[in-house]
């Protein structure tokens, strides 16, 4: 059993910085990331981690946000910088524990374990 549980969530101006967290309980993941979802949107795969440090990014995010690991704290975060309107969503920790095969957004978009997210707001 595993779970995850979100948080650093906030309203801030655009431009502006937040950090996102996720705490993981149970077995080790080795594939984790960022899922968000705006309000009349299809979910969108935000940056995807693996075991050994390997990251990627959606080209909407590239050159704002990092996603990085604390394995001896079990926790995954998301460092967002200059903030846009558009960022607004619902935002998803995700995870897996893959035997084979490699760790990418698409896999975990339908095969990875959820937390129930954290809301992140960005006004102009």
């Amino acid at each position: 059993q595993v779970q995850l549980v979100e948080s650093g969530g906030g309203s801030v101006q655009a431009g502006e910085s937040l950090r996102l967290s996720c705490i993981v309980s149970g077995y080790t993941l080795n594939c984790m990331g960022w899922f968000r979802q705006a309000p009349g949107k299809e979910r969108e795969g935000v940056a995807v981690i693996d075991s050994d440090g390997w990251t990627n990014y959606a080209d909407s995010v590239k050159g704002r946000f990092t996603i990085s690991k604390d394995n001896a704290k079990k926790t995954l975060s998301l460092q967002m910088s200059s903030l846009k309107p558009e960022d607004t969503a619902m935002y998803y920790c995700a995870g897996a524990a893959y035997l084979t095969g490699y760790c990418s957004l698409s896999r975990l978009g339908y095969s990875g374990n959820w937390g129930q997210g954290t809301q992140v707001t960005v006004s102009s």
